[in-house]
């Protein structure tokens, strides 16, 4: 697994240093906290990297704790987020998330997989995100940069994401699940898409069954 972090590293940075991630981002901000990276998560479903920084940034400096933002009206906050995908629903959704974490938390986001789960609109990435990137606790969050990736190098042969993260879980050492996400969703907007992935350029092409099969295809 080693060399294949590397092998993804090596080959974006062959290119130009890659935009970091929007975890990644808050992760490393100054108003890095577990809060707003479980509300930056639940935010960031089916929208871009950069307005999600941009957006999250924005809404903290104004609700800086779950208390605030707990006692925020829907319309206020559907002001600030609304250049997010499904705005009107993540507006309440978060009011609702930062009430429970005010009420049952204390204010404080648990560092507990099952806690997090039972949150209304978290489900197993955004709560492996928060335990990755708030916590620094081993998980493994997938995503479909993820889910692709694996599939197409021949680490899993799944068909959904839960099932990739089981696999992923079972088949790499622990010591390496903090950098899977990161890495992987780095090199899925960069390299690795969809559609026409640049094989041409990827450093661990010959570990890739993907690759392989065009290969043996042409």
């Amino acid at each position: 697994m080693k060399e294949i972090l590397q092998g993804m590293m090596d080959t974006m940075y062959a290119i130009k240093p890659p935009r970091i991630t929007a975890l990644e981002d808050l992760h490393q901000a100054e108003t890095r906290g577990p809060f707003s990276i479980l509300i930056g998560t639940i935010l960031s479903a089916r929208t871009k990297d950069e307005t999600t920084t941009k957006i999250v940034k924005k809404l903290f400096s104004r609700y800086r704790t779950a208390k605030a933002l707990a006692n925020a009206k829907v319309k206020d906050v559907e002001k600030i987020i609304k250049s997010i995908g499904f705005y009107h629903v993540k507006a309440k959704r978060i009011i609702e998330v930062a009430s429970i974490i005010n009420s049952q938390y204390s204010g404080k986001v648990p560092d507990d997989f099952e806690k997090l789960v039972n949150l209304p609109g978290v489900g197993r990435k955004t709560a492996n995100c928060v335990l990755v990137y708030a916590f620094d606790k081993p998980a493994i969050p997938v995503d479909v940069h993820v889910h692709r990736i694996s599939n197409r190098l021949g680490l899993v042969k799944t068909k959904t994401p839960e099932e990739t993260e089981m696999e992923l879980m079972e088949k790499i050492p622990k010591k390496y699940w903090l950098k899977i996400n990161d890495t992987f969703v780095m090199y899925g907007q960069n390299i690795c898409k969809p559609i026409s992935p640049m094989c041409s350029i990827c450093k661990i092409k010959r570990k890739c069954n993907y690759y392989k099969s065009k290969e043996s295809a042409s």
